[in-house]
């Protein structure tokens, strides 16, 4: 059975910086309230006129020059976004396009903090299958434009941010290689603790005056609850792969959490014995950027060389849901 080997990584985000101190006063905060709260320095805003597609098209473009491959390469593309440029079709269908890519085959999913961990789960499988060997795997956000900049939406806005990660993944018959385990859960109990109510089939009228006034349309975050659960759950899923796979947390060379609040990144390090140089962190500089942290930090990983042949690798996320994972992969 064939596994799946990272080929290429690439990633992009926005030119435009967006400090504390440029919210502060938007939001009646301060640089010091953000910082305590979720570690977060500064983060990447899309300007207006820009698109989800462009990120994950310029991301891509690394991640298939890195490879050594042309779009026309590819078998298929996986995409993940919370925040699709528009309604339908998805993203991955304007991407095919933009990249020039062949008649591949093409999904899009919403799974939020946790989509480019499912989607890479999506890949892998089609892979093992033996149905393709050579798939991108994107996760990209554009949130800016959705938030509620006001101090009601201060606890939520502060966090996100916009950007792309991307990287191919491609089967290799080498034993011991590529990815060795998963672990995926869900539980729907928590759903309404970290969402956006709308516009939704749910609501109606989908569109209306009185459901922007009262933020149905913006995200809405029980922060205490998220964190509560996400310092548990992400370390129970990373105990989880390294059993699968006979290994214990002092031989993870790399770990990536998913970059939703740094306090949580720090608990989940504490919980799991690892040292600072064993765990990347990148949300200080990124924000969180739901779908696309976890490649966009693999794909600085990777060029600064952190990750050498035979190195194990593992990546978590925990987000809305609630669902929470793990992959583990030998490099």
């Amino acid at each position: 059975m064939p596994r799946s080997i990272v080929l290429g990584t690439g990633h992009a985000v926005p030119d435009r910086v967006v400090t504390n101190d440029e919210l502060s006063p938007l939001m009646d905060t301060s640089d010091e309230w953000i910082r305590e709260r979720t570690g977060i320095q500064e983060r990447r805003w899309a300007r207006e006129g820009d698109t989800g597609v462009e990120y994950a098209r310029q991301a891509s473009v690394q991640a298939l020059e890195m490879a050594g491959l042309d779009a026309k390469d590819l078998d298929a593309i996986v995409y993940a976004t919370l925040s699709p440029d528009h309604f339908i079709p998805g993203n991955s269908v304007f991407l095919q396009r933009a990249l020039g890519a062949g008649h591949v085959a093409s999904v899009n999913l919403n799974n939020a903090c946790n989509g480019f961990l499912y989607a890479m789960s999506v890949a892998d499988a089609w892979i093992r299958a033996g149905m393709f060997r050579r798939i991108l795997v994107v996760g990209q956000e554009l949130v800016s434009s959705r938030l509620d900049i006001s101090p009601q939406g201060r606890a939520v806005s502060v966090i996100f941010a916009d950007g792309a990660g991307a990287l191919v993944l491609g089967a290799t018959e080498e034993p011991g290689r590529g990815v060795l385990a998963w672990d995926l859960h869900t539980d729907g109990s928590y759903a309404e603790n970290l969402w956006v109510d709308g516009p939704g089939a749910a609501i109606w009228p989908p569109i209306a005056v009185q459901h922007i006034e009262s933020g149905r349309y913006f995200p809405h975050m029980d922060g205490r609850e998220v964190f509560r659960h996400a310092i548990v759950r992400m370390p129970e899923s990373v105990g989880a792969v390294l059993a699968q796979a006979g290994l214990s947390p002092a031989d993870i060379t790399l770990l990536i959490p998913h970059q939703a609040n740094l306090r949580i990144s720090e608990a989940v390090q504490k919980r799991l014995g690892l040292r600072d140089d064993q765990v990347y962190n990148n949300i200080q500089f990124y924000g969180n950027t739901t779908a696309a942290t976890i490649p966009i930090a693999l794909d600085e990983c990777v060029r600064a060389g952190r990750l050498k042949a035979g190195d194990v690798f593992v990546m978590t996320a925990f987000g809305s849901g609630f669902q929470w994972g793990s992959a583990l992969m030998r490099w």
